[in-house]
């Protein structure tokens, strides 16, 4: 069998003219598109890897947004809680404070109706005991209170002790001006020229006396000499009654302090 090589050389250039004309015309779009593909496919993956760490980020930054959220929110209710806490310390010490103050106005108020009335049964009590005491001098001895008063209180001139009487003496010897004798009412002159007689007696010398009518006396005499003082007083009788006034009304008091 006889070989036609132009057969066989034509058919093997077209072969070859084949394979170049699939090289450039397929196989390079081909590798062309497969090599982009996969540039692609990179890319995306690379995109994607991008996005997912992105999403990752987002994501530890959400979780640190709420974590401080929270913690603000946390300390915003603690904050929050202790200022109403010290609102609430603040409101009861006002209203404590203003309890007290109320309590503080409550005593006084008592104390000033103690005082008051406490003043009130004193005069009262004066009253009483001076209009009994006249009556009764005038209907048992004819005498009237002052007189009375006068001579116990000449009496008490003459039985002083003998540091009091040099103490009154000094007194009466270094003071410029006249002795002052005070009484609840007027002295008759009888009563004067007594006290005076007995000073003079008692001191041996001439006493130069003032005579005053003081209603606030409480129905006594006193003398005062250049700060030593003589006197003699119902007072000293109303002591007594007046402790008793006294124990009275703090009763009272304590008995309304305890209902507030």
């Amino acid at each position: 069998m006889l070989i036609d090589w132009f057969t066989v050389g034509a058919q093997a250039l077209n072969f070859l003219i084949l394979v170049w004309l699939m090289q450039r015309f397929l196989y390079k779009p081909i590798l062309h598109a497969i090599d982009a593909r996969e540039e692609r496919i990179a890319t995306e993956l690379a995109n994607a890897d991008a996005k997912k760490a992105e999403a990752r980020q987002e994501r530890d930054e959400f979780r640190d947004k709420n974590e401080e959220m929270d913690r603000q929110r946390a300390s915003l209710l603690s904050k929050a809680t202790e200022e109403a806490q010290a609102e609430r310390e603040r409101l009861l010490d006002e209203a404590r404070q203003a309890a007290a103050a109320l309590r503080l106005t409550q005593q006084e108020a008592l104390r000033n109706e103690q005082q008051n009335l406490h003043q009130a049964l004193i005069r009262r009590t004066q009253q009483e005991v001076f209009a009994i005491a006249r009556q009764t001098l005038t209907d048992l001895a004819g005498t009237s209170l002052e007189e009375r008063l006068g001579e116990v209180f000449t009496r008490r001139l003459r039985e002083m002790d003998d540091q009091a009487k040099a103490d009154l003496a000094e007194a009466l010897e270094t003071t410029g001006k006249p002795a002052l004798v005070r009484s609840a009412g007027d002295l008759p002159v009888e009563q004067r020229a007594a006290i005076q007689k007995a000073l003079n007696e008692t001191f041996s010398a001439d006493i130069h006396l003032r005579f005053q009518t003081t209603p606030d006396l409480i129905s006594g005499i006193e003398l005062t000499a250049n700060g030593q003082k003589v006197a003699w007083s119902i007072a000293d009788y109303l002591a007594s009654l007046e402790k008793g006034v006294d124990e009275l009304l703090k009763k009272k008091i304590n008995y309304k302090e305890g209902l507030t």
